[in-house]
């Protein structure tokens, strides 16, 4: 059966990824204007996300700006966007499913073979959502990276990486190693299957011969 310490583990550690997964895409500091070069005005500091972009002044003032029309963003915004979404939602009903097969859950506890199906597919779904966003966040950065190094970006509007990034990378290993400890403890061994026939004994034990 499975060990339910490691199961335990494994489910926490999804838990945790998932909520840092909600926090990275609602976060505004997915890249933030570089200070990299010379005649670098560092009056102000620019920084933009999936949703808006801000700017945040020397004297503590920050004004942001929610997108105005989902058209006019970047392939590489609305791709970003759409797989953090989507890896936000497999993992929520994925965290809800693993739930159920859990050895600690009294859910299915009649059928040890269902539990531990439904603990497995928990498991593989978690590991699919942590690859969505990591997709999304090394999509993400990649493409920050480039436009660093490109020589024909002008040097005021170079980025570089944020907060957001870091805590979405994050995030996404959290929830696939969580994945993956709840999937490696669903092993079908020791099921006790061999103990559902009893074993035969003789039908009469050997006995005297009377006459």
């Amino acid at each position: 059966m499975a060990n339910a310490g490691i199961q335990l583990l494994g489910f926490v550690l999804s838990f945790f990824g998932f909520i840092g997964l909600i926090a990275s895409t609602i976060m505004a500091e997915w890249k933030l204007s570089s200070y990299a070069g010379d005649n670098i005005i560092t009056a102000q500091a620019m920084y933009e996300g999936l949703w808006k972009s801000c700017v945040s002044q020397s004297t503590g003032q920050i004004q942001c700006k929610v997108y105005d029309s989902l058209l006019q963003l970047t392939g590489m915004v609305q791709g970003t966007r759409g797989l953090m979404v989507g890896a936000i939602l497999l993992a929520g009903i994925a965290i809800l499913v693993a739930m159920v097969g859990m050895k600690c859950t009294t859910c299915l506890a009649e059928d040890q073979e269902q539990k531990r199906k439904v603990a497995l597919t928990g498991g593989i779904v978690i590991i699919i959502a942590g690859l969505c966003a990591l997709v999304g966040t090394s999509w993400y950065g990649n493409r920050i990276a480039k436009e660093f190094y490109d020589p024909f970006t002008p040097t005021n509007s170079r980025y570089e990486f944020g907060k957001a990034l870091f805590v979405g990378w994050g995030s996404a290993c959290l929830t696939i190693i969580g994945g993956a400890f709840l999937c490696c403890n669903c092993s079908s061994k020791g099921s006790g299957k061999s103990s559902r026939y009893p074993p035969n004994h003789s039908a009469a034990p050997a006995g005297r011969d009377y006459v």
